[in-house]
């Protein structure tokens, strides 16, 4: 750890974070223990927002939308792209943070936050216009876009400033206001977005408040919040859904994602056993669109297997501030013990074999060995849920037609790919996957310029994109009679 990384260290954990509400920061009376899964151990405290400052920041958000969203799209821009060059400015401090609280390596919290500022400066490009639909003797008919209100963003604890960056930006830049909810697991590198964004948005515009629960149940019913964008599990999805129906809110939807990749016969197992690794073990295997089942022909099944556990076996796991780790711990002890007794269960069905990992490793901490486990098939918990975490099954098949209708036979939808030197007949197969998003020799990472989004139950509309923008806005259609 280098002596600036110390320095950052030392200072994080003697801060005191608070809430931005209407322009200025807030502490709490209560607040909450934020653990460092790398130890296991609190290092930090976030306020815990009361019911008052929840609905303070609502309140300044409803103010503020009357002069925001009457702006225009090119000042929004601008106060959009100085947050950007803001957080360039902090991206040390913020990657720091990041690592602090989620555990991925500095290296890894460093291109997050880099992703997420290229994110703004993509989102802010996207021209919104008005349409015409038809115009001649009959008339003109126009579709206007207007936002919606308010909108409440809330974010989980695996790529959390990531996932804050597009949902602030769409928000804004549409017109918009927000209230964000980042997740209790990891608040403090969003509250410290927060102290950043204080000096660049007019009070009101952006507002975040940190807490549990309660703080998302009461941001989903609000009567004065007009949309909700919620990134996180089916199960909470479903019931943000159900909370957001009762005035009858816009909702977008990222859920979880099981994504299958399916590996033809023909492609070269040395070639690509190193992108397939990175993208199923990408932080940790928590991301909701890694790889998490991987189909493989019997051809070089074999051969595929090696070469994953090679990889597997040589990558180093360890505290994300040490300067050699590739890989750090699961971000919390309730999702550490989910994969480890997902492992006791894979290791108990019949056939199966653990060719690299399938424990957890001796040491402080939320860490869970790189593993990879072949002879395994559908109908075990491995398979049909969304592990997240290191643990990847390796399944084969001898016919194509046989992978496409096993990677579908599951109630997630998010993404999925083809791996062939074949690539039009890859682009076929990826056409067939009920998916999202579907990659041929790559997987995982969908530009901002794009929309991303998943089908069946992992999710609803798109986010990024001006398909994503959209989805912030209301179309209003205006009809008019010719001149006279």
């Amino acid at each position: 750890m280098s002596t600036s990384t110390n320095s950052h260290v030392a200072a994080l954990q003697d801060k005191q974070f608070r809430h931005l509400i209407d322009g200025g920061l807030q502490d709490s009376t209560d607040s909450f223990d934020v653990i460092n899964p790398a130890t296991g151990e609190v290092f930090a405290r976030s306020p815990d927002a009361s019911r008052s400052q929840f609905e303070e920041a609502v309140t300044a958000a409803r103010r503020a939308f009357v002069g925001w969203s009457k702006a225009g799209f090119s000042e929004r821009r601008h106060q959009l792209e100085r947050l950007a060059d803001a957080m360039q400015q902090r991206q040390e401090e913020l990657a720091t943070m990041l690592t602090l609280e989620q555990g991925k390596p500095l290296a890894a919290a460093r291109a997050e936050i880099a992703r997420a500022i290229g994110i703004i400066r993509q989102l802010v490009k996207i021209e919104i216009k008005p349409e015409i639909l038809r115009e001649d003797a009959a008339g003109r008919a126009e579709l206007h876009y207007k936002p919606l209100g308010v909108v409440g963003g809330i974010t989980p604890w695996n790529v959390p400033i990531v996932l804050a960056a597009p949902k602030i930006t769409s928000a804004l830049y549409t017109g918009n206001t927000m209230v964000l909810k980042p997740s209790p697991y990891t608040p403090l590198t969003t509250l410290l977005l927060g102290e950043i964004a204080r000096d660049i948005f007019p009070p009101g515009v952006l507002n975040i408040v940190a807490g549990g629960n309660a703080l998302g149940q009461w941001m989903t019913e609000h009567p004065l919040i007009d949309k909700i964008t919620f990134t996180g599990s089916i199960a909470t999805g479903k019931r943000v859904m159900a909370s957001a129906a009762v005035n009858m809110k816009r909702v977008t939807l990222e859920l979880g994602g099981n994504d299958a990749a399916i590996v033809l016969g023909d492609a070269d197992p040395k070639e690509i056993a190193g992108r397939l690794f990175a993208a199923s073990f990408a932080n940790s295997g928590q991301v909701c669109q890694s790889i998490k089942r991987l189909y493989v022909h019997d051809d070089i099944y074999e051969e595929m297997l090696v070469e994953l556990a090679a990889i597997a076996r040589s990558v180093k796991v360890g505290d994300g501030l040490e300067d050699d780790s590739d890989y750090g711990p699961l971000q919390n002890k309730a999702q550490y013990d989910k994969v480890l007794e997902l492992l006791e269960d894979t290791a108990r069905q019949p056939g199966v074999r653990i060719l690299a990992g399938g424990h957890a490793l001796g040491r402080p901490g939320y860490f869970i060995a790189p593993t990879v486990v072949a002879g395994i098939a559908e109908g075990t918990r491995l398979v049909d849920e969304e592990p997240f975490g290191p643990v990847l099954p390796v399944l084969r098949f001898s016919d194509v037609e046989d992978a496409i209708r096993r990677a579908n036979d599951s109630r997630f939808g998010l993404g999925g790919s083809v791996w062939t030197r074949d690539v039009e007949k890859g682009a076929e197969v990826a056409a067939r996957l009920e998916t999202g998003v579907a990659w041929v020799n790559h997987h995982l990472g969908v530009a901002a310029e794009y929309p991303f989004g998943g089908v069946k139950e992992s999710g609803v509309g798109r986010a990024n994109g001006l398909m994503g923008l959209l989805r912030n806005m209301e179309a209003q259609l205006i009809v008019v009679p010719p001149a006279v």
